[in-house]
């Protein structure tokens, strides 16, 4: 049943859902019916605190998550489900599927980053982080209790000891580009050497080919490519165009 306007009366549950796995098979996830509240980086600190790690094991983000994102779309006055998970865990797509009620959803496979994604690469975490590796059993959604075990983690500091790392989790990013061409490579390439050399804060980036997901650059009204996006900390941020100008790019990420 619709309404005048073409919009059903009664909607499905709209939300976003992440998941984090580990090398070893371990998991954390959760659903945000807001949308707007939870980040792979919070799921990183879980993990943290959980197997006692040395620090949030960020570099699991690029290449050992799920997401799933279920929203209204206006133009074609229907609910759509958008659900992406990398290589690395693509064998969990059942259990992900029980976890986020999306028994009908066909999951696709994301593009790796190989300059974040490289097995290789990977693998030099393990002597630092081993627990990773390990099967612990852990099925683990966030909830209220990590929520707030999280938030400690950022007030119980003295004001004259924080930092900009402390003050708040990281950075999350979207770039928007047209294509898995050799422009794209090259932006990638550009983007991540600053980030991993300047950026100075974990972060998450997510790439997102508006050729596959027109809908997805509609909600986030990019109208043209590249286009990179601060998602967190708000305000939002946007960097429409040339990403090769490092100077002006670090800038605008890390303002308030």
């Amino acid at each position: 049943m619709t309404n005048v306007s073409g919009i059903p009366k009664v909607l499905p549950e709209l939300f976003k859902g992440i998941a984090l796995f580990t090398p070893g098979g371990d998991l954390v996830y959760c659903l945000d019916s807001s949308k707007q509240i939870h980040w792979h980086s919070q799921l990183c600190l879980v993990l943290q605190e959980l197997l006692k790690l040395p620090e949030p094991p960020h570099f699991l983000v690029p290449g050992y998550t799920a997401t799933v994102d279920r929203w209204f779309c206006t133009r074609e006055k229907t609910v759509k489900t958008v659900a992406e998970l990398y290589p690395a865990v693509r064998r969990y797509q059942p259990l992900l599927n029980v976890l986020f009620n999306t028994p009908d959803v066909l999951w696709q496979t994301a593009n790796w980053q190989e300059e974040a994604c490289n097995p290789i690469m990977i693998e030099t975490y393990r002597s630092r982080f081993p627990q990773l590796w390990e099967s612990h059993d852990l099925l683990v959604r966030l909830d209220e209790r990590w929520e707030q075990e999280i938030k400690s983690q950022f007030t119980t500091i003295e004001p004259h000891q924080k930092t900009g790392t402390e003050e708040h989790q990281g950075y999350i990013l979207r770039l928007f580009v047209s294509g898995n061409n050799a422009s794209t490579k090259h932006i990638l390439k550009v983007l991540h050497q600053l980030l991993e050399t300047d950026l100075q804060h974990p972060y998450t980036l997510k790439v997102v080919d508006i050729c596959k997901h027109p809908e997805l650059a509609e909600n986030n009204q990019i109208s043209a490519t590249p286009t990179l996006v601060r998602v967190w900390p708000k305000p939002v941020k946007r960097i429409v165009g040339e990403l090769n100008d490092l100077t002006r790019v670090l800038p605008i990420i890390t303002s308030n």
